[in-house]
């Protein structure tokens, strides 16, 4: 999918301003493994312009898109390995950042430097993931870990990614709004029963908190599950009718990341638990049945948050179903609040 987007325009105070480009020291999913084939890919994400590529092993490696000569996209150039050659000028990159060979001028200054900044990936669950280091040389970032549903040999999961032309925070707001799928996703398949009103409550996990009605449970969207593992995730479980075949409820695990100021990458892992013959019945059932059931919701989630204006979040009035965004919001200020502390820029 080639999109192309302005830079992000920061002209905000410095924690929304480190929020809207994603916060620091996490891994964030940046595209689908099928993205990256045989040639650079250039992706604008968390606040940079990056490029990716595959190395002679198909191990993915990333830098970003910046030729530390002149400024050229690297992603214009050839693939040498483990390293990138400039097109400009051929001047190669290794992928730990360090310029390895200048052929204009050999032996120059800019030989050996460590003048590029580097991005650790890692590729799990047809994703592949970057981690957004506050150090743009560090050597050993945290292990890229899983939800169990992305893990476990007992889940099966389809990858179903998008883009969506409004700021990743709304779309996790809207994951973390089960109320809406009574109203906005009531003509589901999965989504036609349970109460129109309800009482929510915030139950607290080892790696986050769950945010859920009151006295429902496996009848509609009722409730979500905010994850922080070393990346942020998103959990919800919806109820399928005994056509959408066996598994049980049907669980989405979701993760957003920044491409610019009006555009996010939407990641949502559809997963069952499910193994042997009826694994193999849900596949099936999946892509010749559910999916574009799937995609509909989806759709209907799309357009009211691609329709907000900007500034609709400083604009709201909310109410108690609203618990789960307020605390969730809260959160990730204070996350960002303690980065910008950390790094000497609190204002």
């Amino acid at each position: 999918m080639n999109m192309a987007y302005a830079p992000v325009n920061f002209q905000q105070d410095p924690i929304d301003a480190a929020l809207a480009q994603g916060l620091k020291d996490l891994w964030f999913p940046v595209c689908p493994s099928h993205f990256v084939k045989e040639q650079p890919v250039s992706l604008r994400r968390l606040g940079y312009k990056i490029v990716l590529w595959r190395d002679g092993q198909g191990q993915v490696r990333a830098l970003e898109d910046h030729c530390p000569h002149r400024g050229a996209p690297l992603s214009l150039g050839v693939i040498l390995g483990d390293r990138l050659a400039c097109a400009y000028h051929g001047v190669e990159v290794r992928q730990d950042g360090v310029v390895t060979k200048v052929p204009g001028s050999p032996g120059c200054k800019l030989e050996g430097m460590k003048a590029a900044r580097r991005f650790h990936a890692a590729e799990a669950a047809d994703a592949i993931f970057l981690f957004n280091a506050s150090d743009p040389h560090s050597e050993s970032p945290p292990p890229l870990v899983l939800p169990e549903q992305l893990s476990s040999p007992e889940w099966s999961s389809f990858l179903c990614y998008t883009e969506w032309g409004c700021d990743y925070r709304y779309v996790i707001d809207n994951v973390m709004d089960p109320m809406h799928g009574a109203y906005l996703h009531r003509q589901s398949h999965s989504m036609a029963e349970g109460e129109i009103s309800a009482e929510f409550q915030l139950r607290d996990t080892d790696q986050g908190f769950i945010f859920e009605k009151k006295g429902q449970k496996g009848i509609n969207f009722d409730w979500t599950e905010w994850i922080d593992n070393g990346t942020h995730w998103m959990r919800l479980a919806i109820p399928y009718p005994k056509t959408g075949g066996p598994g049980g409820p049907f669980t989405i695990i979701g993760s957003y990341t920044p491409i610019a100021a009006r555009a996010s990458g939407v990641f949502h892992w559809r997963c069952r638990k499910v193994e042997g013959w009826e694994r193999d019945t849900w596949r099936f059932l999946y892509k010749n049945r559910l999916e574009q059931r799937h995609w509909n919701v989806l759709e209907q989630d799309r357009v009211p948050m691609e329709a907000m204006e900007p500034d609709a979040n400083k604009r709201e009035h909310l109410y108690q179903h609203d618990m789960g965004i307020v605390r969730l919001r809260r959160h990730y200020r204070n996350l960002a609040a303690a980065q910008l502390e950390k790094a000497g820029q609190a204002t």
